[in-house]
This record gives structure tokens, sequence and C-alpha cells, in this order.
């Protein structure tokens, strides 16, 4: 069934009234047109899971109901391979009254099995492998579409978009993990990065995002971001500019 979500004065009025309104205006911005926003939870260090990939919990009980806030006024939320493997996650909003989105895995070479929670029911599911990747339509309870590849670099990020804008899904929550949102930065296909950075050290781990590397910091791209306390968290709202 397709993301049963309410029009944006509806989710206004949802925002006044669910948990407490949105106190440090993050969602009113999403809430004009189209747009893909990336997610990145991680320690003080930089990191959004262990050594052995645990990444429950990093940031606390406000930070997830945040996370759940951004799933329930996007259309899909879409995460890489790598974190169904480690997460096994359901990609709902129960932490907040609000719909949950399509949920949508990339799955460039089609090697997850068919038995993670994604695949076994409840809200819709969408997997984009490659258009050469072997396979039936369906994957578990999940809908299967193909999407051409770029060679050495996964699917074509831009071309998932279009997938997904021609479904009628223009919120896009890129939730993870970091080499997806990485991806997505370097092509220049985000509007908006939400970072939580919580008061913890991991040391070894998972690094939150992995990018190019420049010679000198001067090269590096600069930043607009506005900073929020969220609990114990502090969350940065980044500006980008989609190309």
């Amino acid at each position: 069934m397709p993301h049963a979500a309410p029009d944006d004065d509806g989710w206004a009025r949802w925002l006044a009234g669910d948990a407490g309104g949105d106190p440090h205006g993050l969602f009113a911005p999403l809430l004009k047109g189209s747009f893909v926003l990336g997610r990145s939870v991680q320690s003080l260090d930089g990191k959004i899971a262990t050594a052995t990939g645990k990444s429950f919990w990093i940031g606390g009980a406000e930070d997830r109901l945040h996370t759940h806030r951004l799933r329930a006024i996007c259309d899909a939320v879409l995460v890489g391979a790598g974190t169904v493997q480690a997460d096994d996650p359901l990609l709902t909003t129960r932490l907040c009254v609000g719909p949950s989105p399509l949920r949508v895995v990339i799955d460039t070479n089609r090697t997850l099995s068919p038995n993670y929670r994604l695949f076994a029911g409840g809200p819709p599911t969408l997997l984009l492998c490659a258009e050469d990747a072997a396979g039936p339509d369906l994957h578990g309870s999940a809908a299967v579409a193909r999407v051409a590849r770029v060679a050495g670099a996964g699917l074509d990020l831009a071309c998932v978009l279009d997938v997904l804008a021609q479904r009628g899904h223009k919120r896009i929550f890129v939730e993870g993990g970091g080499i997806t949102v990485s991806r997505f930065l370097v092509a220049g296909l985000l509007d908006r990065l939400h970072v939580t950075i919580a008061p913890v050290l991991l040391g070894a781990g998972v690094p939150a995002l992995t990018l190019p590397g420049v010679d000198d910091p001067a090269q590096g791209q600069r930043l607009a971001w506005t900073a929020h306390r969220v609990g114990a968290d502090l969350l940065l709202d980044v500006t980008l500019a989609r190309q």
C-alpha cells in the first residue's frame, strides 16, 4: 500500500501536537516540496558503531525519537545492505504517531538473504539492485526494482532517486549506513544532513563518513550548520546544495 501521509498542513498540525512540537525548527523546512536528507548518529570520536558492528544505542532516547519522526514525515527511508546485515532494522515509526514510510534497501549485487525482518512483512519494502543482478521480482515480501550500475561504485544514485520519484516518493531519508550516506554526499545528492554527536568515546570502530581525502584543510568543503541540544546529545542541521 502507498505511504499514507498527511498534506503539509496536516504535518504542521502533527508537529504542533506530537512530542512537544518542533522547538528547534528542524522539521518545518522539510515540509516544503521534495528533499533528500542524510543522517548520522555518531560518537564524539566519529564512530557510528563499534569495531564489532554494534550501534545500539549511541544516541539517547530523544535522538531516537527524532529519527522516528523523520521517518514519519518522509515518503521513503533508505539504507544500504551493510546496515541490514549489521542491525536487521525494521525502519518503522514505532516511537511516534505517524505513518511508516516505504522501506528501501540498496543491495547492488543482491547478496542479502530474504530472511531479514524488512523482507518478512510489515510496511512495504523495495529492494534496489543492479540491472544485471540475478533473481526474481520479489525478495521475500519486498518488491524488486533494477537500477543502472556505475562501474566500481554500486548503483547510480541519481537513478535511484529517479526510480523513487517515479513511484511518487519525493521526501527521501537516507538513514544509513555511513558508506551509503557518504556516497550520496559525495555525489551532491543531499539537501540536508542531520548529524547527532553523542558524548561517548568508542575508540576503534566504524567511521561515520568515508570521503575522498584532500591534501590541505583549505581544500575541504566548509559547511553551514545550526546546532541544537537534543537530550544529552548535540544535533547538527547541515544545509547542503543538491546538484
